[in-house]
């Protein structure tokens, strides 16, 4: 288990679409160890999702874990460590709302973006369970947000308004 270093802005690899993990692969020694990786990468980094293809692994696999409610985005729903494999997002609500997002691979700066509001999300668990859960407000914006990792998209591409594109200092200062 260790800390991986993670991909920044300007690296091709982030605008790769990653591939499907392949089920079969799920529980076996190599998938552990990419899980325990990335939760350990995900924690040192004092984030609250990652996505493999942010740490060079060109797969579906997401990790979200939010044990603090008090974040740089304010306070938030919490959501314990959990896994998702080769997720798929449905809209739920075409109606959207906008937050302030940062990025483990934009560091040290924040934009707000406009995302649908409530999603449901199918995918495979740690397990290789097909499970399916459904998000709404910033909860919903955060497997957004990861889940376009697997597109090779960052949330700097989908800020419509460059007035509302800011390092993380000036967010707090002007924005919050």
């Amino acid at each position: 288990m260790a800390e991986q270093k993670i991909l920044k802005l300007g690296n091709p690899n982030l605008r790769k679409e990653a591939l499907e993990y392949p089920p079969d692969w799920i529980g076996s020694d190599s998938f552990e160890k990419l899980l325990l990786d990335m939760r350990e990468t995900l924690r040192a980094s004092g984030g609250i999702g990652l996505a493999a293809p942010q740490i060079n692994i060109l797969y579906r696999v997401v990790v979200i874990d939010i044990v603090n409610p008090n974040t740089r985005y304010g306070t938030i729903e919490l959501s314990p460590f959990e896994v998702y494999i080769n997720p798929k997002i449905y809209i739920l609500e075409k109606e959207t709302e906008g937050f302030w997002e940062g990025c483990l691979s934009v560091p040290g700066m924040m934009g707000y973006v406009e995302r649908p509001k409530k999603i449901r999300i199918d995918y495979l668990n740690r397990k290789g369970e097909p499970k399916s859960k459904v998000a709404q407000g910033f909860l919903s914006t955060v497997f957004q947000h990861e889940f376009d990792h697997l597109d090779g998209i960052l949330y700097v591409d989908r800020i419509s308004d460059p007035k509302l594109f800011s390092f993380e200092d000036e967010y707090k200062e002007f924005h919050v």
